[in-house]
């Protein structure tokens, strides 16, 4: 399989159905219990939208790895929602540094794609466009953020069980 050093992309199939799985990416809170981002405003196309890290409620273990992280400001742009089949936004990925001003760079983009199948819902996330981040930091962005959806979709996936009527 060829590699790519622009675009990360993982896959899941959700055994919930898609109406369920959109609500999970595509409302604030329900997106940010799983992701560990605590958000105070809904997610709207063009909107700039600000949260602070927390830790998720899914998962003991990821909530560890992500408290070094909690207070931290989260950021990014909303891009598109489509319902039931798309949201997408831009962001900086890896953008940790609080000395470091990201607003320079070229964001990524982020985009859930929901696919009907069989068994559920396919989950599909993508984020492209590492190639226009800045050569000094594109590798270590790239790295975090391609074990970093890994995470993301097995704690989606944990979401959707724990939250089944939601």
């Amino acid at each position: 399989m060829a590699t790519s050093t622009d675009r990360i992309e993982k896959s899941v199939v959700l055994r919930a159905p898609r109406e369920r799985v959109w609500r999970a990416i595509s409302d604030s809170k329900q997106f940010g219990s799983w992701f560990g981002v605590e958000f105070d405003e809904p997610f709207v196309a063009g909107k700039c939208i600000v949260g602070k890290m927390v830790t998720t409620s899914v998962d003991a273990e990821v909530a560890k790895r992500q408290a070094a992280y909690k207070g931290h400001r989260f950021e990014f742009v909303v891009d598109r929602v489509e319902p039931m089949r798309l949201f997408s936004f831009r962001w900086h990925p890896f953008a940790m540094d609080s000395s470091v001003d990201y607003s320079n760079e070229t964001p990524t983009l982020v985009a859930f794609v929901l696919e009907e199948v069989q068994d559920g819902t396919r989950l599909t996330v993508t984020e492209s466009g590492f190639d226009q981040i800045p050569i000094e930091r594109r590798a270590k962005a790239f790295a975090a953020n391609e074990g970093g959806w890994a995470a993301q979709m097995k704690l989606v996936e944990k979401y959707l069980a724990m939250h089944a009527k939601a």
